[in-house]
């Protein structure tokens, strides 16, 4: 189960997308204020690598690989007050040009130093943005 509602704690797959000059992709969804990344709740009988495939073709209309898996990260959750946040973390490269879908209000690319100010959720902020240097 995705969420856990005794415990408080949210568990999803992540993908972390760069781009051609090491951007990376974030997305935030609709009604919220943080930016994140692509990525979202796993459904019965899935796999973090099934969840993540699936929410990359429902929310930016791609189809994706997996390069490398970085495990479970356990963080806030950004937009759910008093809620943890697990997640699985996966690097992953893209098959066509993101457009944002589903309940994705809006997509950007960063770069990780110069962030201007965006909202951006605990688990990018303080696990994606260093790691990306290592990519």
């Amino acid at each position: 189960m995705s969420i856990d509602w005794e415990n408080k704690v949210i568990t999803v797959s992540a993908a972390i997308i760069l781009n051609d000059q090491k951007k990376i992709l974030v997305a935030r969804k609709r009604n919220t204020e943080f930016y994140m990344q692509i990525g979202g709740k796993l459904e019965a009988n899935e796999t973090p690598q099934q969840s993540l495939l699936r929410e990359i073709e429902e929310e930016i209309l791609v189809k994706a690989n997996i390069l490398k898996d970085f495990g479970c990260i356990e963080t806030q959750a950004a937009n759910e007050a008093n809620f943890k946040l697990k997640a699985y973390l996966f690097y992953v490269e893209l098959f066509g040009e993101p457009r944002a879908c589903a309940e994705i209000a809006d997509i950007q690319w960063i770069d990780a130093d110069n962030i201007q100010n965006l909202p951006l959720a605990p688990l990018t902020e303080q696990f994606v943005l260093p790691l990306i240097k290592h990519l």
